[in-house]
């Protein structure tokens, strides 16, 4: 479900909010499911519990998830959450264009790339 990339630089606790929430959008978790407790996830991924309670805060600041006292963390029904991820994902795409305006490529160029990346195979989510 979660899987961690040491190689990567972006910090493991952004690495699980970022899968948790494409399985949430994609409706591969769904609303009112639970998810691993901190615990368990901390186990199954040999990482520090503290890691997974960070990632889980920061899912549950912005609305994929809630607690339940005593029960865990569950999905959030929150159909919103999709439209604002990809509002997020829009204006990051409008920063890297700006980006390669101000490196002199060319319309057609940033076009052709993203119509590249796009039909590129998928990688593995798993």
């Amino acid at each position: 479900m979660i899987v961690i990339d040491y190689q990567n630089r972006q910090p493991i606790y952004e690495q699980i909010v970022d899968r948790f929430q494409t399985l949430i959008i994609t409706g591969a978790l769904k609303p009112d499911s639970q998810i691993p407790s901190v615990r368990s996830l901390a186990v199954e991924l040999s990482i520090n519990p503290n890691t997974i309670q960070k990632a889980y805060a920061a899912l549950e600041q912005e609305g994929f998830i809630y607690p339940v006292k005593g029960r865990g963390n569950f999905v959030s029904g929150n159909s919103d959450l999709k439209t604002k991820t990809q509002e997020v994902f829009y204006g990051t795409m409008k920063r890297l264009i700006r980006r390669g305006k101000d490196l002199d490529i060319g319309r057609e160029t940033l076009l052709s790339k993203a119509a590249e990346f796009y039909e590129e195979e998928p990688y593995d989510r798993n």
